[in-house]
């Protein structure tokens, strides 16, 4: 195994994905029980994500979920990729989070994004419209009340204090492409950054944190989470196949507006699809990590010498769950991460 792969942290963000013939529901609890078996094989975080009327995707409300997958797990770290900041009232959060870390000492992050939603709709719906995302300066602003929540360092609500947050600290990301990197940077905070298909603007972006980066009190070294899609099985076109069913979705809203849930690659591959789907799609499977062992060592070694990265946030999704449990067990094979013990979950009691 490289050296350079035996010295970063491996992590996985689940977007808990519908599948054809599933419901939400399901899709949840799959997700969490995903989350039990990556901590068994040696994971180092387990994060969920916040996405609003998306058909396909079920994980709507983060910090809810994260609390399910931290109770039924024991090691693992469990966090957000991310909570949409522009979404929420900072002080919300912080308690939301605060919440989390006292339940949980020690295995929370706080992962936060500044999308606020796909459409207008949507983002009408949550009391937003484009420009709560147009001004890095308002993101930065709404990041730095947040962290002051927790220091008791904010000053713009004097007399008002954020329990039980206040003197916690959940470990925070910036979720970063752009002004985000600058942000991160500013603010000391470790950033995650994707996707690995665009090679050369995320190693921009990584480049201009490492540049900007200001120690604080939440970090005193830059930290950079590389994050994007990895794909291990026996042969590469295994390994293509579990590409299909997001690269279809993918092109399917691109083309009509609506995220379907994934569906299997044998029937995806008997379509007929438009000139334009057929672009999407196509475009939908390249320059994602994916291969047998030794092809997918290549690819992360590469990657990560050309990042310096610290840890790699694995994105994958696929219809086929067992067929994902065995890519992840494999890429944690090529990590060297486990298995590991695990001890049975907390239990809360009364008194």
């Amino acid at each position: 195994m490289s050296s350079v792969i035996a010295n970063t942290r491996f992590s996985v963000l689940d977007r808990s994905r519908t599948r054809e013939g599933q419901d939400a529901p399901e899709a949840l609890r799959d997700t969490v029980r995903l989350a039990k078996r990556l901590e068994a094989l040696g994971y180092h975080r387990f994060w969920v994500s916040e996405h609003h009327s998306v058909p396909g995707v079920a994980g709507s409300a983060p910090t809810v979920l994260a609390a399910a997958v931290a109770a039924a797990t024991s090691t693992i770290r469990v966090g957000t990729g991310g909570v949409m900041l522009p979404n929420h009232r900072p002080l919300v959060v912080a308690e939301q989070f605060g919440v989390l870390e006292s339940l949980f000492p020690g295995r929370i992050d706080m992962g936060i994004g500044r999308s606020v939603g796909f459409t207008d709709g949507i983002r009408r719906a949550l009391g937003k419209d484009k420009r709560a995302v147009r001004d890095p300066e308002d993101f930065a602003g709404q990041i730095g009340e947040l962290l002051g929540w927790f220091t008791g360092d904010q000053d713009l609500f004097p007399q008002v204090h954020a329990l039980p947050a206040e003197g916690l600290r959940p470990e925070p990301f910036v979720l970063a492409m752009g002004e985000g990197a600058d942000i991160a940077a500013a603010a000391g905070l470790p950033m995650v950054v994707g996707d690995l298909r665009g090679r050369e603007r995320m190693l921009r972006a990584v480049e201009r944190y490492r540049e900007g980066f200001r120690p604080s009190v939440w970090s005193d070294r830059p930290h950079v989470i590389v994050a994007g899609t990895v794909a291990v099985a026996a042969s590469e076109e295994e390994a293509r196949r579990l590409l299909i069913p997001e690269a279809w979705s993918m092109a399917h809203s691109r083309t009509r507006g609506v995220f379907p849930p994934l569906a299997p690659a044998e029937r995806i591959e008997t379509l007929t699809m438009t000139a334009k789907e057929r672009e999407f799609y196509e475009s939908g499977l390249r320059g994602h990590v994916h291969g047998t062992e030794e092809q997918v060592a290549a690819a992360l070694e590469s990657v990560i010498r050309e990042s310096a990265a610290d840890e790699v946030l694995v994105t994958t999704s696929t219809y086929d769950r067992d067929a994902l449990l065995e890519s992840f067990t494999r890429l944690a094979g090529v990590a060297g991460l486990g298995p590991v013990p695990v001890p049975n979950p907390p239990t809360l009691s009364a008194g």
